[in-house]
């Protein structure tokens, strides 16, 4: 069966389009994957987005021209997608753009994607799953990660305890060990709020390399402040976003010292904070490999201070020694996923998000007839029987 799995993450600076070929063998499924492109947004829509993500204020007007505009870029992303399975595709599976994850005391009341799918099956002409996150929220659970179903199936825990760690806006966690159930949850933030400062001082959606960052100190008071954060103190199963770890989290951060802060240091300190926390993550569940995905793989001085603090204790890989690129892999696990779905088996882990059962997940757009069962004729009239 050949999927096609996009991704739009919580930095929004474009879609991740894998395509990837599943085979059943016995009690194991095989992956093949078909090749990945990355398609980045440009730069109107990247504002758009951030206009209507928290704290912003919205109209339902804007939410629904961002739905059907986003619906056709990941219609567009869908077909380059198709176009990596060799032409044709089973299924499309199109989480769409987070713009909003509902959370109170602790317990996720509701999460919100957008994306327009039937954009996106009327484009392509195959089924596209979406709205992935909804049926483990029903179920009691946070609705994320979703990930580490594709972590606890590409892992052995019987190696010893190990971590798949993404670094995308939001740092995620994955923790395999023998005899323990799967668990997982956000850590905090990964790149968010470097990213929020990298548009805030430098005018640029990014700090490249983290050239910016090594090139400054961390800040201790400033450092200190943001670790006080009650999210990381907060056990598992947990889930945030950029609900809280936006722009305007960090200025309440930086007016709170009463004193001004360098560029540099502000971003050496946020790296330091990012790696500080998964670190300490790392650390509390006695892990001995991290093995890591995402953009902030690509910035050298995080990976570099990560491999620091896990000196001696852990070692640091990423995704690409074993066969996944490490800047598709949530594309991937969302192929996988689609995968699941299909043939439906529940995606979410329970002992992760929090769910009282584990749920099948997502919700179908067919592009035409249903593939599951033989085409009636058409109804030329409705008769009502008593």
């Amino acid at each position: 069966m050949r999927i096609v799995g996009l991704m739009s993450g919580t930095s929004y600076d474009g879609v991740d389009v894998v395509a990837a070929e599943f085979t059943a063998d016995g009690d194991t499924l095989r992956l093949r994957p078909l090749g990945h492109r990355e398609l980045a947004y440009p730069d109107d829509l990247r504002a758009e987005i951030g206009a209507l993500l928290p704290p912003a204020a919205t109209t339902i007007e804007a939410v629904c021209r961002l739905d059907n505009r986003l619906g056709e870029v990941f219609a567009e992303a869908a077909a380059a997608g198709v176009e990596l399975a060799g032409g044709t595709a089973d299924a499309v599976v199109s989480p769409g753009q987070t713009v909003f994850h509902w959370v109170e005391d602790g317990r996720v009341r509701g999460t919100l994607q957008l994306g327009a799918p039937a954009r996106v099956a009327a484009r392509v002409g195959v089924p596209v799953l979406h709205d992935l996150r909804s049926a483990d929220v029903a179920a009691g659970g946070q609705g994320a990660p979703l990930v580490p179903a594709f972590d606890a199936l590409l892992l052995d825990p019987e190696a010893g305890a190990r971590a798949a760690l993404n670094l995308g806006g939001i740092a995620n966690l994955t923790v395999v060990a023998p005899g323990a159930p799967v668990l997982g949850y956000d850590v905090g933030p990964a790149n968010a709020l470097l990213d929020a400062a990298a548009r805030r001082f430098l005018d640029r959606p990014c700090d490249v390399d983290g050239a910016r960052a090594a090139a400054g100190r961390v800040h201790a008071a400033l450092l200190a402040r943001l670790l006080a954060e009650p999210y990381y103190a907060a056990p598992p199963p947990k889930s945030t976003g950029k609900e809280l770890f936006h722009g305007g989290y960090l200025d309440a951060a930086l007016a709170a010292l009463g004193e001004p802060v360098a560029s540099d240091d502000v971003l050496a300190t946020l790296t330091e904070l990012t790696a500080r926390t998964v670190a300490d993550a790392c650390d509390r569940h006695r892990v001995t490999e991290v093995v890591a995905a995402g953009g902030g793989v690509r910035n050298p001085t995080l990976r570099a201070r990560l491999a620091a603090l896990g000196a001696g204790r852990w070692r640091l890989r990423t995704t690409d020694e074993l066969g996944v690129p490490a800047q598709a892999k949530e594309a991937y696990a969302f192929a996988l996923l689609g995968w699941l779905s299909w043939h439906g088996l529940p995606g979410a882990v329970p002992s992760v998000t929090g769910a009282s059962r584990a749920a099948v997940l997502g919700s179908w757009t067919p592009a035409g007839p249903s593939v599951a069962a033989p085409r009636p004729p058409a109804p030329r009239r409705l008769v009502v029987d008593a």
